[in-house]
């Protein structure tokens, strides 16, 4: 067994491995024997069938077979050896040479290997982030207003203009303090994921995420939405960083609490308020036995701590705006 390790840069890594005939034998010879003691052919016994006939039939798959298994037990080797830290998984690389699957050949692979960046980022009062106090701008307020006017006409419902326009007020104070508050995690992200310089294998990344979905996405498909991966991605990082710089943990009783958070919400989406609390309770069990929903709300919760822990301790800097030179922030 021979290994070379080229780095390219600081987040990549050329992983050369030259596997010998010695190297795989053991194991392709392990295989053909477990082949043959179940394989059943007409005119043989079971367990009774020529080693040559195996080898025949199932010595290219054996082989291969073999030959993966030390590849793999060997990348992971080098992997733990050397103490690094991957994102996905070791990709076969592109400078790969056609394999000619010969039982008793040596054979030479090389991989890819995508590194994850070291992170390092401190969170002080002197981290400054924009805090947008929108103004209700007159023509939002305006078309609110006569919306509202023709839905009560058509209700039959009688309203005076004093309480459509604070209604009015009312939704339209709420609807962009909501929008500022995810403009201000939309900030918060970006301002740690820069300050801590977070740099990805890009080119690696983008090869991956094509071979892990498996024709699921094109490559045109990864293209076009990695720069919105590549920001999640970033932010992820450094988020998970800070949960353990913060030392915070997650407890079952956040992931439920979070569960009937989105059930509730879940709920009053569809205009339906108080619910019973069984009724709530099973569909809360019901969110907690799908493992993707689970992963989902630990995010959720990661994303919540920290951000909480970044707003009290930053400067959140109270800037007024008006409502329609919000919308032009990019």
């Amino acid at each position: 067994m021979e290994i070379k390790a080229i780095k390219p840069d600081e987040l990549n890594i050329e992983l050369t491995i030259k596997v010998a005939a010695a190297d795989y034998a053991e194991g392709e010879k392990k295989k053909l024997n477990e082949r043959r003691r179940n394989a059943e052919f007409k005119g043989f016994r079971k367990g009774m069938v020529p080693p040559a006939l195996i080898k025949k039939v199932y010595g290219p798959e054996c082989l291969s077979d073999a030959v993966n298994d030390v590849l793999g037990a060997q990348i992971q080797k080098y992997i733990e050896d050397n103490k690094l830290n991957i994102l996905g998984e070791p990709l076969t690389s592109e400078k790969q040479e056609e394999i000619e699957w010969v039982s008793g050949n040596d054979f030479t692979f090389v991989f890819d290997l995508g590194l994850s960046p070291e992170i390092n980022v401190d969170v002080t009062k002197d981290d400054t982030v924009n805090r947008y106090q929108v103004s209700v701008a007159a023509a939002d307020k305006k078309a609110m207003a006569g919306n509202l006017k023709k839905y009560y006409e058509e209700k039959k419902e009688e309203k005076s203009d004093e309480d459509i326009e604070k209604e009015v007020t009312e939704r339209l104070t709420e609807q962009l303090r909501q929008e500022s508050d995810w403009r201000l995690a939309k900030d918060i992200r970006a301002y740690f994921v820069n300050k801590a310089g977070v740099k990805l294998p890009e080119d690696f990344l983008k090869r991956w995420l094509f071979v892990a979905n498996k024709g699921k996405v094109s490559k045109e498909d990864v293209e076009k939405d990695f720069s919105g991966f590549v920001e999640d991605f970033k932010w992820q990082m450094v988020r998970g960083f800070l949960m353990k710089k913060f030392d915070f943990k997650i407890e079952q009783k956040d992931i439920t609490d979070a569960a009937e958070a989105y059930v509730t919400y879940q709920y009053a989406m569809y205009g339906l308020g108080n619910v019973p609390a069984e009724m709530i309770k099973d569909a809360v069990n019901n969110v907690l036995s799908d493992r993707r929903q689970v992963e989902n709300l630990v995010e959720q919760v990661e994303d919540r701590k920290v951000m909480d822990k970044i707003k009290e301790t930053v400067t959140l800097k109270a800037t007024k705006i008006t409502s329609a030179k919000f919308r032009e922030l990019k």
